[in-house]
């Protein structure tokens, strides 16, 4: 089984951090409305980064990263072209 970590960005550029192990199912769940407190506030969520994990706790803890400000430096370093060319200014 693997355990995916996610970035999901939203219509207004604002991103969602994520982990699950069905990751076409979590973007579903997440665009209708059944994804977590913050996801359910926005809608047309669209995946735009992922990785893979064989390891439940190497995927959370890749998560906690992610979401932390050094995680949040990394992934805009990460998707530099992808947020100079469609995003205004991204989260």
């Amino acid at each position: 089984m693997f355990y995916y970590v996610y970035l999901l960005e939203s219509l207004d550029n604002s991103w969602y951090i994520g982990y699950g192990t069905d990751l076409k199912k979590r973007i579903k769940d997440h665009n209708n409305g059944k994804g977590g407190k913050t996801t359910k506030q926005k809608s047309e969520w669209k995946l735009i980064y992922f990785e893979g994990y064989r390891s439940e706790r190497d995927a959370l803890g890749r998560e906690r990263f992610l979401k932390s400000g050094s995680g949040r430096r990394f992934l805009k370093k990460q998707l530099k072209w992808y947020l100079e060319k469609f995003c205004q200014g991204s989260s």
